[in-house]
């Protein structure tokens, strides 16, 4: 009781900008004294809670469901924030140029219904959510959400029979759905630290220790610590940027030299907007404003800064149906690079997990025919 009385008395007393999300964000960076002794009996909790769950699937006593086609888990033990979404794309893009019939499912984040849905030409972002959509349109890989993967999988390869292997963005805690492969993607400024913590003390769902039984675990974001290696199998990324495009006209670039005395706005709907903010400066564009929105944040025309150019994520991009009068938006493509090759990693491992792939599909050389 007295813990909760202190935390009630440091919320109240917040200025009105401090939310309280914000302070446990920060916490989650760099921790503050008085809320570790506040928030780690929470975090004990937690840890047996997730422990729990994660051993009543893996023992048998909670059933998961196994789909007829290969299921490749990206996810991460983070609460977000890990570069997880270029990763998948990558990975996604990288299995389909070695032949392979590549579907993608989500949970959805965001959307307005939680019914299953199959991604067309027409869905927007209230019927996918952010993420998915923008995996849809970067890939082209069939695609579906639902809160149960294994529905959303089911429907998929209903509707794409053809489809080999399904990837599973986000989803490394949804035990309910059996992988065959898992991927887990670490921030690398997380690398070296010794104060990481499970929820909600820190920023972690799960220990540390689940990376030891992950396939292989992708550090993005920068070099990892000399100290981290916690799988025999690590990937490193690094995001490589695109030339801006026009929202309404993808075919047009934005010319950096021609912005001269323009008022250039940066908004971000994205779990660390700042990363996006840097990019920008780093290409030589001068902000004048920046907005940080919340991750998966509703954003509409109404919601961007007056300003002769306003920058936005592919993220943010995919929540405008349509560009009409938005002429003055624009957008920063942005791509992972993943070394050594995840996607023949994958298939590697898929091919010594019970044949399945030679025996549904056949193999080449570099992936299913």
């Amino acid at each position: 009781m007295p813990r909760l009385i202190l935390l009630r008395g440091l919320v109240s007393n917040m200025p009105n900008y401090f939310k309280l999300h914000t302070l446990i964000e920060r916490h989650w960076q760099k921790p503050y004294p008085v809320l570790s002794f506040l928030l780690k009996p929470l975090s004990g909790l937690f840890a047996k809670i997730a422990a729990k769950r994660r051993d009543d699937f893996v023992s048998g006593r909670l059933k998961s469901e196994k789909l007829p086609v290969p299921v490749v888990v990206v996810g991460n033990i983070h609460a977000g924030g890990t570069g997880k979404t270029p990763i998948v794309a990558a990975l996604v893009s990288g299995l389909q140029e070695k032949g392979v019939k590549v579907g993608i499912i989500s949970r959805g984040y965001g959307r307005k219904s939680k019914a299953v849905h199959v991604l067309n030409e027409k869905s927007r972002a209230e019927d996918a959510g952010d993420e998915p959509l923008l995996l849809f349109r970067k890939t082209g890989a069939p695609t579906a959400v639902g809160v149960s993967r294994a529905e959303a999988g089911r429907a998929l390869l209903a509707a794409h029979p053809d489809i080999g292997l399904i990837v599973a963005d986000d989803g490394l805690q949804h035990y309910a759905l059996r992988r065959d492969v898992e991927i887990v993607v670490f921030p690398a400024a997380d690398t070296g630290r010794t104060d990481l913590d499970l929820l909600p003390n820190g920023s972690l769902r799960e220990p540390l220790s689940r990376l030891d039984s992950a396939d292989a675990v992708v550090v993005s974001g920068g070099k990892a610590d000399a100290s981290f290696m916690p799988s025999e199998n690590m990937f490193h990324s690094r995001i490589e940027t695109g030339q801006i495009y026009r929202l309404n006209r993808p075919s047009e670039k934005l010319d950096l030299a021609g912005l001269g005395n323009q008022a250039v706005a940066a908004v971000a709907g994205i779990a660390k907007p700042a990363r996006f903010f840097d990019s920008l400066r780093n290409m030589g564009i001068t902000l004048n404003q920046t907005v940080a929105l919340p991750d998966h944040a509703d954003i509409s025309a109404a919601d961007l800064p007056d300003a002769d150019a306003v920058i936005i994520t592919e993220k943010d991009a995919v929540k405008f149906s349509d560009g009409i009068g938005l002429n003055h938006i624009w957008v920063l493509p942005v791509c992972a690079i993943i070394e050594p090759d995840l996607a023949e990693f994958v298939l590697e491992r898929l091919e010594g997990a019970e044949g399945r792939l030679k025996a549904r599909f056949g193999r080449s050389d570099h992936g299913l025919e």
